[in-house]
């Protein structure tokens, strides 16, 4: 029997544990271990942070769903990992064996890089559902009282996609509440132009991006590295143009992200910023008994920003992942050669509040096969629908592919560029 650890229970490890549980079968054992009871849908965060949706709206027990389908789960956060012993060790205590290991944590955010930045300084954040809902708190209150309003992502970010949603979100929920008019907004980002997102742009991600911005009345700032964050006053750098204040009186920034301190501390685990190094199996260059999925992994720029910026890792890449990462270990278990591979398409539905626009990018890095980016109406609703679906199949333990079932099959390439011509 062998004994397979995932540290990590949200979108790259709980599809992790469902899906390597089916494929090695009942003969071997599956662990989850997590810092969080319950799974959060982290693409609906900014939704939260509106008020459109709610944590209970999101969030489900994982123990119960995981148990249903054999899998043992340990509510207690990851403290050290022995890749010499083969053990994780909780900060409850408790020490974990294993045979192999699957590291789906996430990321640490960094929000230490900026001075002020982040929930406990002066800006809000839909990084988790917890500063989500601390953010609603904050735009009720807005609400009643308006003023400037400043959305973006820190140097060194590589997760762009929440902050233009909440950007365009915020503008339709405000015009809704018929209050935009009072409400000045400002983009920050440490992109080189609007719609490059850590990707070198996608399709047209950029012309439809700044239109967007501009027929919302959104300025914006590219190549800006924030320098410190007061109360109701960001200062920013932006290149060839100096320093600028900026008043506000809510703002929302995505900061660079780390790795968590459990798994950067191992040696030859990680790279400088504490991202698990793998080959192209998902497997440790150093450790062949560790694999990684998701957010955690490193993987290099796609090419050098005057301001840092970060590649994303979304859902679909995350998908072909876990299920390269799964096969990978039955064939380590059965004694056979590594042979699976993710596919690293990047496809992404950006919601807009009233619209949306979709991102196919295939494979993620370039050159690509295919490269586009499109908008409609039914964007929104098809974020909308996957949101339910994906939490449905969560609850069932089912691991079949999420992404590629819903945009590949449900909705079509050839029917989503139909759709768009029809718009």
């Amino acid at each position: 029997m062998a004994r397979i650890v995932i540290i990590g229970a949200s979108t790259g490890g709980l599809p992790a544990a469902y899906e390597i549980k089916e494929v090695l079968g009942a003969d071997h054992e599956v662990t989850v271990i997590s810092n969080y009871e319950n799974f959060h849908f982290i693409p609906s965060n900014p939704w939260v942070a509106v008020g459109w949706r709610t944590r209970k709206d999101i969030s489900f027990p994982v123990r119960p769903y995981l148990e249903k389908k054999g899998i043992r789960f340990l509510a207690e956060a990851a403290q050290t990992i022995d890749p010499i012993k083969n053990e994780v060790t909780t900060i409850a205590g408790t020490i974990v064996p294993y045979d192999y290991l699957v590291i789906a944590t996430g990321p640490k955010l960094a929000f230490e890089d900026v001075e002020g930045l982040g929930p406990n300084g002066n800006t809000a954040s839909v990084c988790t559902v917890d500063h989500a809902e601390k953010t609603y708190e904050e735009y009720k209150k807005f609400v009643e009282n308006p003023g400037p309003i400043i959305v973006g992502a820190a140097q060194g970010a590589s997760c762009f996609g929440p902050a233009y949603e909440f950007s365009f979100i915020l503008d339709s929920d405000l015009r809704n509440k018929g209050i935009r008019n009072k409400v000045p907004m400002t983009f920050i980002t440490p992109e080189p132009y609007i719609g490059h997102m850590g990707l070198a742009g996608v399709g047209d991600s950029k012309s439809l991006l700044e239109h967007e911005l501009r027929q919302r009345h959104i300025s914006w700032h590219t190549n800006a590295k924030i320098k410190k964050v007061e109360k109701e006053k960001m200062t920013i750098e932006v290149l060839g143009e100096g320093e600028k204040e900026i008043p506000f009186k809510l703002s929302m920034i995505i900061p660079s992200f780390k790795g968590v301190d459990a798994v950067a501390k191992v040696e030859g685990l990680c790279n400088p910023k504490g991202f698990v190094i793998v080959d192209e199996f998902q497997r440790s260059p150093k450790y062949n008994n560790i694999y990684s999925v998701g957010v955690c992994i490193a993987i290099a720029p796609i090419e050098a920003t005057p301001v840092p910026t970060g590649v994303p890792k979304t859902g679909y890449m995350i998908e072909s992942m876990v299920t390269a990462t799964a096969h990978n270990i039955k064939a380590a278990i059965e004694g056979a050669p590594a042979h699976a591979k993710a596919t690293w398409n990047a496809i992404c539905l950006a919601d807009m509040g009233d619209n949306g626009i979709a991102f196919v990018a295939m494979p993620q890095i370039p050159p690509r096969n295919v490269t586009w980016a499109k908008k409609g109406k039914w964007v929104h609703l098809a974020k909308v629908a996957f949101e339910k679906y994906f939490i449905r199949k969560m609850k069932k333990g089912v691991s079949e592919p999420f992404y590629e079932k819903l945009i590949l099959n449900t909705i079509s390439i050839k029917k989503l560029e139909d759709e768009s011509k029809r718009q």
